[in-house]
């Protein structure tokens, strides 16, 4: 038997030697061998009965996890995972979007706020509808609304409100209610600054990312208040302001809480529920809202139940005549103050009270006679005597249509035309008793004829153009000549091209109302040709003034003495003439009437010393009417207007007139029979001008 080999040991000690063994014979320390129950219980530091479990199961086989074991097993490593899926989401649209260093809240479009002459808005313009307005300007109520409907954690969630957004899939998942989308005020203001309309996963993690950066960027009331301020409420407004004013008529400062609780309800489907289109759906949503409001004690009982037995109405003068007006001031607005970048103030020279009487006198009168006479349209300017548009109306509807006939129409003027004829007549040597033959006529072939197909022999010049006779005009523009007449129709205000030849004694040239309005105002006012404006100042909203009109005029277009021989023969058109059935009590007034060829268009200018006022009617497509004449319908216009406009304004003459004694009796100066000396140093000077005439930098800028 071969001997054993012994193998070195290099012992530390009996105590040390011993631990050895042990470590490498465990199975020693618990008394039995390595694969007794005993040995693996000692060695795991559990008891017999512990280890017995195990044993029975099997050697080396693991203990089996429970049914909840198994769920928070995987629901941990799902959570991680998704941790992690989802975190890689965000890092990825995170680079899709702007670094945040470089991000900034866009800037609001500019808003411009057209303020009629007595301050008051009349209108506003930009793509928001409506200027900014400050949080603590608006009722508390307003805001809260907003809160109470669309995120009542507002103040207490950091942009995203997981509640909100569990409440709202749950609703979704088991049907119950309307479909919800849990997206926070914040949320929504991140998707209307940054972001499109567009549903996808993309955007609403973008939307998170955003409202995150929002929160921390801005405090909450700031964050209320650039909400308010930029949501869409349908019908083309932008923001609170906007659509305060196009649904109620007035201003957010003056919301009641019945307005509040709709313009609220409007965020979940602002053109749906619009309440122009669906006043039920508004108010049934409104209705909601106060409930809302109340669950969160932000009214009470009673304002609740007051709101809701008294739902808001809508205003119906949101598409008015004055859209026509401001929608001019928007023309010329660029070429005074340049590009438009920031919100501005506009303060305008027309009268709420007159521009309500001029639609109202057209409408009327359309509404009455229009299907009888065949006429569809019509235009109305109003002038003062230094040029001040007060009324602009440029059509039947704004909201059926918005083409500014007023301004942008070019319409033959028929016989209003023929005071230009008359007035380079005058200027030639002739006199308002100046005979002229009444006959037919015969230019080259051109044979024009009267109206009535009727012929008076000889007449005055002032009977003439107070019946309108065409054959007397046409002879006149043969004694003075065509261009004479042209060139006096552009001195006074006619900026139209005209055709120089001898129908231009019958207006046959076409022209807008405005400038044919604008040409009358020399004889209103004396002979001064004045620039019809309708803008007077200009401010930034924060009171930086970028424009101010000083007075300005052409200077002197006419004599004196021609200004009274004109007035006194256009007078006697609402005395004698084809205007006689116009009614102005009290006031010396004049004026001319026109009708184009087949009676397309129908026409009457007329004027006091204070107004000048004309009137078009006619059809779009040109097609003729049903005998509209000046001297009816036109007139008719003209009076319902005037009477208004004129109701709280004391009587004064004409230029070239005065009172003498009895302030109902009128006088020219001169020879009171009626016979016209030599008028020079005759004349009175008329009171309501100044005679000086201004150098060409006053008349361009005023002064």
């Amino acid at each position: 038997m071969a001997p054993k080999r012994c193998e070195p040991h290099v012992s530390n000690g009996p105590e040390t030697d011993r631990e050895d063994e042990l470590r490498a014979y465990p199975e020693d320390r618990a008394g039995g061998s390595r694969n007794s129950r005993a040995h693996r219980a000692a060695y795991m530091d559990e008891t017999e009965e512990e280890a017995a479990p195990r044993e029975r199961r099997g050697d080396g086989q693991k203990k089996r996890r429970s049914f909840f074991g198994w769920i928070f097993y995987w629901g941990t490593v799902a959570a991680v995972w998704g941790f992690i899926l989802v975190a890689g989401i965000v890092a990825w649209q995170a680079t899709l979007l702007p670094p945040i260093d470089k991000l900034a809240v866009p800037k609001r479009p500019p808003n411009i706020a057209i303020l009629g002459e007595d301050g008051r808005l009349i209108a506003n313009r930009g793509d928001t509808g409506g200027a900014e307005v400050r949080l603590a300007d608006l009722p508390p109520y307003l805001p809260k609304a907003f809160i109470a409907i669309e995120d009542r954690r507002f103040y207490s969630h950091w942009g995203i409100d997981p509640v909100g957004i569990a409440r709202a899939a749950l609703r979704n998942a088991t049907g119950r209610g309307n479909m919800q989308g849990g997206s926070t005020l914040t949320q929504q203001l991140a998707k209307n600054l940054f972001l499109t309309q567009e549903r996808t996963l993309s955007r609403k993690v973008q939307e998170a990312i955003l409202a995150l950066w929002l929160e921390q960027k801005y405090s909450k009331d700031e964050i209320l208040e650039l909400y308010l301020n930029r949501v869409y409420f349908g019908s083309g407004a932008y923001g609170v302001e906007a659509a305060t004013r196009r649904y109620f008529g007035h201003g957010a400062t003056q919301a009641s809480l019945q307005e509040a609780a709709m313009l609220a309800g409007l965020m979940k489907a602002p053109t749906k529920l619009a309440p122009t289109k669906n006043p039920t759906a508004a108010t049934e949503r409104a209705g909601h809202v106060i409930a809302a409001m109340q669950q969160e004690s932000h009214i009470t009982e009673g304002m609740a139940k007051m709101a809701l037995a008294n739902p808001a109405s809508v205003s119906r003068n949101t598409a008015g005549s004055v859209n026509y007006a401001a929608d001019y001031v928007m023309d010329v607005l660029e070429e005074i103050v340049g590009i438009i970048d920031t919100d501005l103030v506009v303060s305008t020279t027309i009268s709420s009270e007159k521009q309500a009487a001029a639609e109202k006198a057209l409408t009327d009168e359309l509404d009455k006679s229009g299907k009888r006479f065949n006429v569809t349209q019509g235009a109305l300017v109003s002038l003062d005597a230094n040029g001040q548009i007060k009324a602009l109306v440029g059509g039947r509807n704004y909201q059926e249509s918005q083409f500014n006939r007023a301004i942008s129409a070019k319409r033959q003027p028929g016989s209003s035309f023929k005071p230009f004829v008359y007035l380079s007549a005058l200027e030639k040597g002739l006199t308002p008793d100046t005979i002229r033959d009444d006959a037919p006529i015969n230019v080259r072939g051109w044979q024009p004829e009267n109206s009535t197909n009727e012929y008076q022999g000889n007449v005055s010049l002032t009977r003439a153009l107070a019946m309108s006779l065409n054959t007397v005009a046409v002879r006149l523009v043969l004694e003075v000549g065509a261009k004479t007449v042209a060139d006096s129709a552009h001195r006074l205000g006619i900026t139209s091209d005209l055709q120089v030849n001898a129908s231009i004694a019958l207006g046959t040239s076409e022209v807008s109302p405005l400038e044919l309005v604008s040409a009358y105002a020399p004889f209103a006012n004396g002979g001064i040709r004045i620039q019809p404006h309708i803008i007077t100042r200009v401010k930034k909203n924060d009171g930086t003034l970028l424009y101010q009109r000083r007075g300005a005029s052409f200077g002197r277009v006419i004599e004196p003495q021609y200004v009274a021989m004109m007035n006194s023969m256009m007078k006697e058109t609402l005395i004698t003439g084809t205007a006689k059935h116009a009614e102005l009590p009290g006031w010396q007034a004049a004026g001319k009437t026109g009708t184009s060829q087949d009676y397309r268009d129908g026409w009457f200018i007329g004027y006091t010393s204070q107004l000048v006022t004309g009137v078009w009617l006619g059809n779009d497509d040109n097609s003729p009417t049903k005998r509209v004449s000046g001297g009816n319908l036109p007139v008719n216009v003209w009076s319902r207007y005037m009477k208004v406009a004129l109701k709280d304004v004391p009587p004064t003459p004409l230029p070239g007139f005065y009172f003498k004694n009895d302030p109902g009796a009128l006088f020219p100066p001169g020879d009171i029979a009626g016979t016209w000396p030599d008028p020079i140093g005759l004349l009175i000077e008329p009171r309501n001008t100044t005679a000086r005439e201004r150098s060409l930098l006053e008349r361009l800028f005023g002064g």
